[in-house]
């Protein structure tokens, strides 16, 4: 009797678990034309498929449309313009490979934190429903731009996860969606500076950042600068990856500089301008900081973050935002003429919880300590972007504490995707090569080639302007170091790799 109950119990347990995943999968189609975001119209003069593409002899330089693809050292340069039809279509036809590959680590990563298929499935799906409206809080040129970008993109290999179109609104909302979650990636250390013409050996404004998003290795080994040039915007660059031409680390061609921080606060919502459109906009619309704070103001947000603004007058300006709050704008002037920003917030919000536990649980206040020991420290008329470089690679903790590389209450921990210095005054950008912030920062020159038609030719190594490797990067310390901070959150196969 006990057997046959246990062959019945086992029966009509194997039959549920089919009839469950059945019905998962059932729901995974049924949800698919009650979520799916509806494409934008596009010009009439626009035509589906990816645009005629020119490559160089040596592949270092590429052109579709008006938009072309170069390289400073190992910093892929991508200049896109037009309307935001032909931006979208030249993105998605210069960078088609280097977006397939990309994908490809988020899914394969995707598997490796939920292995078990229905789950994963059952996931998305609940991701799905409650972003389902996200792209309703796009800017529309930035829909249009999105759905030029999806209809070039082809063929797809994985449309067989999603279709084009709605799997790249979701991509374009990542950093709100990932910024939502305890224990987001981008909590982990972003650390950004600034010093006026006082400061600074040249009479330039100075304006520095580490993006510290620990998602994959990816982001750090194959970023890209855009330069965009949209028709009847001012001229922007944006440090980010195939795939992402949102801010979320850029300049324009006026010297506005706008990077974001992480921070929590409130509870985060699933509708609001994506914080990387928001910087978007910014840049593409702002003369100066002020200017600059006045557009976020006005903005819904999904998420609670930290902008920090600066422009080429010196003024150096932070803009604390929560869901369902008034932007708080704010001074971050340590000094005058000199200022700093990690993750918690000092305005109003200083008073959630949630900003509690970033102070207690993270190391943002460590690093705050640290960044401004170090800035309060600077000679009058000294800095330089050398300069700003090394204190990006500050590996110190404040005050007489020592601390071993990799640990995360330094400024550079070893976890930075990218990290940049802007001369605010020249409109030139100093960029990470990687690996983190350990390789060589090259010069890019934003002026001259956000402007430039024709593509210009990679520069060989003795043209090159560049600050040189850490020299950490020469010996066993960059791996001990990676040990040491761990991550990323997917790949870790990959988190002590050296170059």
């Amino acid at each position: 009797m006990r057997r046959g109950r246990a062959v019945r119990f086992a029966r009509a347990t194997g039959i549920g678990l089919v009839l469950g995943v059945a019905t998962l999968g059932l729901a995974h189609v049924a949800i698919d034309p009650l979520v799916r975001p509806t494409m934008p119209a596009l010009q009439a003069s626009f035509g589906p498929g990816p645009l005629p593409r020119t490559d160089a002899p040596d592949g270092r330089t590429a052109s579709a449309g008006k938009g072309w693809s170069s390289s400073v050292g190992r910093v892929r340069v991508v200049r896109l313009a037009g309307s935001p039809e032909e931006i979208g279509a030249q993105h998605a036809t210069l960078l088609r490979e280097r977006m397939l590959a990309n994908e490809q680590v988020l899914w394969d990563g995707f598997r490796e934190v939920m292995p078990f298929a229905p789950i994963r499935a059952l996931l998305f799906d609940v991701g799905r429903v409650r972003y389902r409206g996200v792209d309703r809080g796009f800017p529309e040129a930035r829909r249009r731009e999105v759905a030029a970008e999806a209809r070039a993109f082809s063929p797809d290999p994985y449309e067989e996860h999603l279709a084009t179109y709605p799997r790249m609104v979701l991509l374009h909302a990542l950093y709100d969606i990932a910024l939502g979650f305890e224990r987001s990636p981008l909590l982990g250390g972003c650390t950004s500076f600034g010093v006026g013409a006082e400061t600074t050996a040249d009479g330039h404004v100075l304006f520095a950042r580490a993006f510290d998003f620990e998602v994959a290795d990816v982001f750090d080994e194959d970023k890209v600068v855009f330069l965009v040039a949209e028709d009847g915007r001012i001229p922007l660059a944006s440090i980010a990856w195939p795939g992402f031409v949102g801010v979320v680390s850029g300049m324009n061609a006026k010297g506005v500089s706008a990077v974001v921080h992480g921070g929590r606060a409130r509870e985060p919502r699933a509708e609001g301008v994506p914080v990387a459109f928001s910087m978007r906009e910014v840049l593409g619309q702002a003369e100066d900081a002020d200017q600059a704070a006045a557009i976020l103001a006005r903005e819904a947000v999904m998420v609670s973050h930290i902008v920090f603004l600066a422009d080429a007058r010196g003024r150096f300006v932070v803009v604390e935002r929560a869901p369902g709050e008034p932007a708080h704008i704010r001074s971050a002037e340590v000094l005058p003429g000199r200022a700093t920003v990690t993750n918690h917030f000092e305005g109003p919000l200083a008073g959630d919880p949630r900003d509690a536990e970033v102070r207690a649980h993270t190391t943002t206040l460590a690093r705050r300590a640290r960044i401004d020991e170090l800035v309060r420290a600077l000679p009058p008329e000294s800095v330089t972007p050398r300069a700003m470089v090394e204190l990006l690679r500050d590996h110190r903790c404040a005050g007489a504490e020592t601390c071993p590389l990799g640990d995360r209450r330094a400024i550079d921990a070893f976890i930075a995707t990218h990290g940049f210095v802007a001369d605010l005054t020249s409109r030139a950008m100093w960029v990470s090569e990687g690996p983190r912030l350990s390789g060589r920062f090259v010069k890019i020159d934003v002026a001259g080639l956000v402007s430039r038609v024709d593509v210009p030719a990679a520069p060989g190594e003795a043209e090159l302007e560049a600050v040189a490797a850490d020299e950490v990067l020469g010996d066993a310390r960059y791996g001990e170091a990676r040990k040491v901070a761990g991550g990323p959150l997917i790949g870790k196969r990959n988190a002590t790799r050296t170059p």
